[in-house]
């Protein structure tokens, strides 16, 4: 059983974004993981209110993922548990960004998640032991990267060669790349949410993505990994 309390290291759930009706209404949670840090939040927030826009009359609800310095990925199990207790049997979507994009791949293997959204991740080329960040726990998620091609603070070809690692376990994988945008991901912001949006609602409502996620997800390597994310998204959703 979840417990009722946070761990030591002080995680908690910020103020839920999304269905406005009873807990036993949601059908689904978003996690939102912050970057380094909070005072540059990257594209979260204004994902949080699209989510909240678009899929809170279908019972979807996003929270925050607050944590101490340290634990984050202990804090992310611990989130997961703490929406199964408040919500009940539900999924749940990992969205990060920055070094949360790295931890929402990471914490993927809580049994809850069936999705992941990692915008820009922080993505080292490997661990002290020079093995590359695992992927094995990202098996029967809905995954879906996305990266500006300018990012001078992430390589961006970290997260596509993380990303075919990924597609060889995981059909269900995808990566867009932003063209001349930088980790902040400010210059397509709208794009970039509008995809993040379109991808969540596919994963954890409808079971259907527009085209471009549609094809980015069955296409074979490298195509459906270095998908351009088109000017304009979104303004025809689903379309």
């Amino acid at each position: 059983m979840a417990q009722h309390a946070p761990p030591a290291r002080g995680a908690r759930l910020g103020r839920a974004a999304g269905a406005n009706g009873p807990e036993s209404m949601v059908s689904g949670v978003v996690l939102l993981l912050p970057g380094a840090s909070r005072i540059a939040p990257g594209p979260l927030r204004p994902l949080a209110r699209a989510l909240a826009r678009a899929g809170g009359a279908e019972g979807l609800v996003a929270h925050a993922v607050l944590h101490g310095p340290q634990g984050r990925e202990e804090a992310v199990r611990w989130a997961a548990d703490e929406a199964l207790r408040r919500y009940g049997d539900v999924p749940v979507c990992l969205a990060g960004y920055g070094a949360g994009g790295r931890t929402a791949l990471r914490a993927a293997g809580h049994g809850a998640v069936n999705s992941v959204v990692a915008l820009a991740p922080c993505l080292p080329e490997g661990a002290a032991d020079g093995s590359p960040d695992p992927v094995k726990q990202l098996a029967g998620r809905q995954v879906l990267i996305v990266h500006g091609t300018n990012d001078a603070r992430s390589d961006p070809e970290s997260s596509f060669r993380l990303a075919a690692r990924a597609k060889k376990a995981n059909r269900s994988t995808c990566r867009f790349e932003v063209h001349s945008d930088g980790h902040g991901l400010r210059e397509h912001r709208a794009e970039v949410v509008a995809l993040a949006v379109d991808f969540v609602l596919g994963a954890m409502v409808s079971g259907r993505y527009s085209r471009p996620v549609t094809d980015a997800l069955a296409a074979p390597p490298p195509l459906g990994l270095r998908m351009p994310l088109a000017s304009g998204f979104g303004r025809s959703l689903r379309g």
